[in-house]
C-alpha cells in the first residue's frame, strides 16, 4: 500500500510530501543531534522506498560534519532533514502527523542526558492548567503554519 505523508517547517515556507513506504524511524541522542534540534533527542525517519518532493520552498543546509549535512528552514529555523552517506532522513516532528512514523530504535544512547529517563515520571499538566500562564496563553495569536498543505501561506487576505 502506498502512503502519502506531508509536513513542513513551523512558518510554512518549506513543505514536503513523501509518497511510498518510509524506512526506519529512530531517535538519536548524540550530542550533534541534540544541538541540531535543541532538544534531548532528534527523531528521524529515513526515506526508505518513498519518494520525496519539496512542495514549497526547499531546505537550507548546514554541514555539521565531514559526512553529514542537516536541512532546516532558513526563515524559522525548524530542523527538517539529515543527510548522510547512507541516505536522507526527515525529522519526524516536522510531519503533519508525527505519530504516523513512530520511532522504533534509539541511537547514540551514550549521549543521552542524565535526566531523560526521568521525564515520564514528571508531574503533568495540560497547557491551560498552569494558573500562572493562563492569562498569557489566552492572548497568544498563532502564526504557525497549520498541520496540512495549504494553497498559499501566509493566507492571502480576502477581497
Amino acid at each position: 500500500m502506498t502512503s502519502t505523508l506531508s509536513g513542513g517547517c513551523q512558518c510554512g515556507a518549506v513543505r514536503f510530501r513523501l509518497v511510498g513506504t518510509p524506512g526506519t524511524s529512530s531517535v538519536c541522542y548524540c550530542r550533534m543531534c541534540q544541538k541540531a534540534s535543541a532538544s534531548q533527542a532528534l527523531a528521524l525517519v529515513s526515506l526508505g522506498d518513498a519518494g520525496l518532493e519539496w512542495t514549497r520552498g526547499e531546505a537550507s543546509w548546514f554541514q555539521s560534519s565531514n559526512a553529514v549535512r542537516r536541512g532546516f528552514c532558513n526563515l524559522c529555523g525548524t530542523p527538517l532533514a539529515y543527510e548522510a552517506p547512507d541516505g536522507l532522513a526527515l525529522t519526524v516532528l516536522a510531519f503533519d502527523d508525527p505519530d504516523s512514523v513512530p520511532p522504533t530504535i534509539a541511537y547514540g544512547v551514550e549521549g543521552k542526558r542524565i535526566w531523560c529517563d526521568g521525564i515520564p515520571a514528571l508531574p503533568e499538566r495540560q497547557t491551560l492548567e498552569d494558573p500562572d500562564a493562563v492569562s498569557f496563553l489566552k492572548t497568544l495569536v498563532r502564526f504557525q503554519h497549520p498541520d496540512r498543505d495549504t494553497e498559499a501561506w501566509p493566507p492571502e487576505p480576502k477581497p
